[in-house]
């Protein structure tokens, strides 16, 4: 291990291997090496030619195939201090591997046809890792809001007690945040194009000189390149790059996972403060190096200040595409390598941690159930002053009566730090002709409720089951928490 040089959290305890493969440099320069081979079978299969003979042959086609995995780093790096161009030091150094397909290397391209191409493909590899995790973090919480649709909780405006609601319906309000984030992932990907290889400035004008002019082959160039790479199609205009509002459009769907994560940690923060739910806490796990008694939530905690540099990064590719000028300038390169790959590792160990946190989510309902009904007498007294009406009271005069005895139950409590009392006080007050045990009977949580639980089993079924089931192959992932 390094000691004596800045390694980034993101690698060391964030993100997992898999996405840090995603972004290494094998799978950058075997994506490059793909690509040439593409090129070159491209070139050769529509009758690229010199005086009647074919500039391309098979062989070269095989030697280059040979060597697409095998990289000679060595060669490569010494070069690069040579020349200072990273794609033509590897092309040199495919080329020391494959002599006699050495010269039709990288035939009629430029630099952004292997790098552009290759952002592309990695970008696409790297939304399905995210989406194949995001997948899994919606089925935690589809489990656990299924257990707790009916466990009545307080509710919270303004993060005030508000009419209740079950453990498991604020669940749903967590996941239909992702969900949506899933759709924009979804529509992103579906519109992910290749480069292609247009040449300089994207006028093809290289392939106009190979090809002698021959505008129908020149037409299939890019469809065949795409068809080999795995995409449907190539963006059909370009300058030297692709657009850099793809790279804009990628950021923002990771920067809404963010803020989605942002906001589940948040509540669960808030609810572990008032120890109604709490998130995973092992056995030898110290909460504090001071206080041995603490159980802060430091995985929601983590969550929370990852996701702010998630969505912060999002505006590094909104500024690079709006200051592109013309068809190129270089300016987009170094900030692009940092912030692409760092928001996916980001991102990443977001959803590695969404899927632990939600995975382990702990309740404590006798909390929950003490908190409620502290608050609950507040919350019924709609119910109670019904109730008091049937029994002939006067609306209005009931009204402002309950709301003069709120008033007093409510400074026992916060300036006597008495038990809320408000039922044995409407009790005492003949206007409503009611006893203790009658409006004690009123107390039930599960009445003020609502549709709560209805409206948990509906989302299921009808949003997020078809989506498990259709996404099935998907399930099983298990987070993977280095720190």
């Amino acid at each position: 291990m390094d000691t004596d040089r800045y390694i980034s959290p993101l690698s060391e305890r964030y993100a997992s291997r898999e996405m840090q493969y995603i972004f290494s440099q094998d799978m950058k320069f075997r994506t490059w090496r793909r690509l040439w081979i593409a090129l070159a079978e491209t070139e050769m299969e529509l009758g690229l030619s010199q005086d009647g003979k074919p500039v391309i042959t098979k062989e070269q086609i095989d030697e280059l195939k040979a060597h697409a995995e095998d990289i000679n780093y060595d060669v490569a790096r010494a070069r690069e201090k040579e020349v200072r161009h990273d794609v033509m030091s590897h092309v040199y150094a495919y080329g020391q591997q494959c002599p006699e397909a050495a010269g039709i290397i990288h035939l009629g391209a430029t630099s952004c046809y292997v790098g552009d191409n290759t952002d592309i493909i990695v970008m696409r590899e790297a939304l399905l890792l995210v989406r194949r995790k995001l997948v899994n973090v919606l089925s935690a919480l589809a489990a656990f809001a299924d257990r707790y649709k009916a466990q009545p909780t307080l509710a919270f405006t303004h993060f005030q007690p508000a009419q209740p609601t079950t453990v498991g319906k604020r669940a749903t309000l967590w996941m239909q945040e992702f969900f949506l984030d899933l759709e924009d992932l979804d529509y992103v990907l579906s519109g992910l194009k290749l480069l292609g290889s247009k040449g300089t400035t994207g006028t093809q004008a290289s392939f106009l000189e190979l090809f002698n002019g021959d505008q129908e082959t020149i037409d299939r160039i890019d469809p065949m390149i795409a068809e080999k790479m795995g995409f449907a199609s190539c963006y059909p205009v370009s300058g030297q790059t692709y657009s850099r509002k793809v790279d804009t459009r990628v950021a923002n769907v990771l920067a809404g996972i963010a803020a989605s994560a942002h906001k589940m940690s948040n509540d669960i923060r808030l609810l572990q403060h008032l120890k109604e739910v709490e998130e995973p806490f092992e056995k030898n796990q110290i909460g504090s190096s001071a206080m041995a008694y603490k159980r802060n939530p430091m995985r929601s905690e983590r969550i929370a200040s990852l996701s702010r540099y998630v969505m912060i990064d999002a505006l590094n590719p909104a500024i690079t595409s709006a200051t592109q000028w013309f068809e190129r300038t270089l300016d987009d390169s170094a900030n692009k390598r940092l912030s692409i790959p760092e928001g996916f590792l980001a991102v990443d160990g977001i959803l590695d941690l969404c899927l632990n946190v939600a995975d382990g989510l702990v309740v404590y309902p006798r909390v929950i159930e003490k908190h409620m009904m502290s608050e609950l007498p507040f919350m019924a007294t709609e119910n109670i002053m019904m109730d008091a009406v049937k029994l002939g009271g006067n609306r209005q005069e009931l009204h402002e009566r309950i709301r003069e005895l709120s008033m007093e139950a409510g400074r026992n409590v916060k300036e006597e730090g008495k038990e809320n009392n408000l039922l044995e006080l409407i009790a005492a007050d003949g206007a409503f002709n009611m006893s203790l045990e009658d409006l004690q009977k009123a107390m039930e949580p599960a009445r003020y409720i609502g549709r709560s639980k209805e409206q948990v089993e509906s989302f299921l079924l009808n949003v997020i089951n078809p989506i498990l089931e259709e996404n099935k192959d998907l399930l099983g992932v298990k987070a993977e928490i280095n720190v």
